[in-house]
């Protein structure tokens, strides 16, 4: 009897396939049943249709000004040194520097001011009235490549809530000394060029120093400007509230440093300062609420508007251009749970474990063959969707995004990825469950629900962005384009298009739930009697 068994045994063993050979028979089975090549042509079909809609249904126009007529088209948004879109509005006192040379001052005074604008006659000159400093309102010294909107800067400044603070190029941001400016305690701020090193420095009595940061502006001219400046945000008051809705609040305000004791030294050309708002004359015609005052060594300074990145509000992001994606991730995730719950319902599971008794090895390779398809399938339907679809928003004259090549890389690949990887779970959840529409209904659920209530506004800001870091949507921080800098006061909430985990943390996320659900189906596929 037992060698009996033991020979019935060792025949099974002999012609038992590999794991090569059990991926490649899941692989025949899939691309054997014509219906799933089907969904998957019509997997992509679906992003480009979306993605193609998004484009062609959106048109941007606006308003040049009084007595101008409406335009197709967007705003001139600027661009900065590395094609980053940019806010370049601010007032600017500015001499010539050529070549080396630095200026010190000190800054005694931050005084804020809401701006209240006329509505009865937009042309009107604009008031203020007094209103608390902004958090990243900012003045100090600054030298700029020119005064154009866009182009490379360095500067040394004191901000509302966030102290001293040496920020350059938009994007750069150094912290320095803490605390507040007053007339009871100043501070004092230098800036120095060598070539195209730019120093900032610091000091609370004009005698002991601080470096805040140092940083090189490549390809600086020999020629540039240099000097004082004011520049305060817009304010936004953003409220939301459970069961959806919510608002966004607030208006222009403006900001006015007081200085003394200013010097220059080096290559700084003579004669007066010269007042200019920056960005005055772009295609918004903004009220810059600039101006200055001098009086020997002192000088005051107004100014509205920013020096920063533009992340909020002036264009679309690329991720935009798939509104597809979920249309192709609910195909996808009906067919991981049909390639196992198919078995399931005709009978044909025994045969394929019979086939190879090792039966985590069937599953492993039935998640290897839907996860590739899906990747592949859903590469070529993003890598056809995204620069479809942002040829037709700029034809239409809307503004989109700017991003470097490997962000656009991380989107497109990360996208394929996050719906391979849904796949993935839905096989998982197919083959706990072994019911097609309720494994379906599950994963949908775990996956597209916690996204809709927190990118809807249907929760606060805080419980939506819990749900994006603990649910399955955390996978979506994949797509986003656009990096919420922390040197803006924006709303950077899931309502507003931004996710609380870095893209790959909440891939990351995403990939932990589809192991873990693939841990527990092969624990009950092996436990089970089939």
């Amino acid at each position: 009897m037992t060698a009996t068994a033991t020979s019935h045994r060792s025949a099974v063993e002999s012609g038992r396939a590999g794991f090569g050979q059990v991926l490649r028979a899941e692989w025949t089975k899939f691309r054997t049943v014509r219906g799933w090549l089907i969904a998957t042509a019509v997997a992509v079909l679906i992003m480009v249709a979306l993605g193609w809609l998004t484009g062609v249904g959106s048109h941007s126009s606006y308003d040049n000004g009084p007595g101008t007529p409406t335009v197709t088209g967007h705003p001139y948004v600027p661009l900065g040194p590395d094609g980053e879109a940019v806010n370049d509005r601010f007032s600017l006192v500015h001499r010539s520097l050529a070549g080396d040379g630095s200026i010190t001052a000190r800054l005694t005074s931050l005084t804020g001011a809401q701006v209240l604008l006329n509505h009865d006659d937009p042309s009107a000159p604009s008031e203020t009235e007094p209103a608390p400093v902004q958090p990243w309102a900012k003045a100090g010294l600054i030298v700029k490549e020119n005064t154009k909107q866009g182009s490379a800067y360095a500067a040394i400044m004191v901000t509302g809530e966030h102290g001293v603070r040496m920020q350059y190029n938009f994007t750069g941001d150094k912290a320095g000394p803490t605390g507040t400016v007053s007339a009871g305690s100043p501070r004092w701020l230098r800036l120095t060029r060598t070539g195209d090193t730019l120093t900032g420095y610091a000091s609370p009595d004009g005698t002991n120093w601080t470096t805040v940061g140092t940083v090189r502006l490549a390809g600086l001219p020999s020629t540039v400007q240099a000097g004082l400046f004011a520049a305060s945000p817009v304010v936004e008051n953003v409220s939301q509230h459970l069961g959806g809705g919510g608002r966004v609040t607030g208006g222009k305000s403006q900001l006015t440093a007081g200085f003394d004791n200013l010097t220059t030294a080096g290559g700084f050309a003579g004669g007066d300062w010269t007042g200019t708002a920056v960005g005055s004359d772009d295609a918004q015609g903004l009220d810059q609420r600039g101006g200055f005052q001098q009086d020997g060594d002192t000088m005051s300074v107004s100014g509205s508007g920013d020096i920063a990145p533009d992340v909020a509000g002036s264009g679309d992001a690329m991720e935009q251009t798939l509104a597809g994606v979920f249309g192709t991730l609910t195909v996808m995730v009906v067919l991981g749970v049909l390639f196992i719950t198919g078995e399931y319902r005709r009978g044909m599971i025994r045969t394929s474990l019979a086939a190879s008794p090792r039966r985590g090895r069937v599953l492993a390779a039935k998640a290897l063959v839907i996860g590739a398809v899906t990747f592949v399938v859903s590469l070529v339907a993003t890598a056809v969707t995204v620069p479809l679809a942002e040829h037709i928003l700029r034809g239409n004259g809307n503004f989109v995004y700017p991003v470097t090549g490997l962000t656009q890389l991380r989107v497109i690949v990360g996208t394929a990825a996050l719906l391979a990887v849904a796949s993935v779970l839905a096989l998982a959840v197919g083959t706990i469950m072994r019911r097609s529409a309720g494994a379906v209904a599950t994963v949908i659920v775990l996956i597209v629900l916690p996204y809709i209530l927190a990118i809807a506004g249907v929760l606060p800001p805080g419980p939506s962005q819990w749900l994006l870091r603990i649910t399955p949507a955390a996978g979506f921080a994949i797509q986003q384009s656009l990096p919420a800098y922390p040197q803006l006061s924006r709303a950077f909430t899931p309502a507003f298009g931004f996710y609380p985990l870095a893209p790959w943390a909440g891939f990351a996320v995403l990939c932990g739930w589809a192991a873990l659900a693939l841990a527990a189906a092969g624990y009950l596929l092996r436990r089970r009697d089939v």
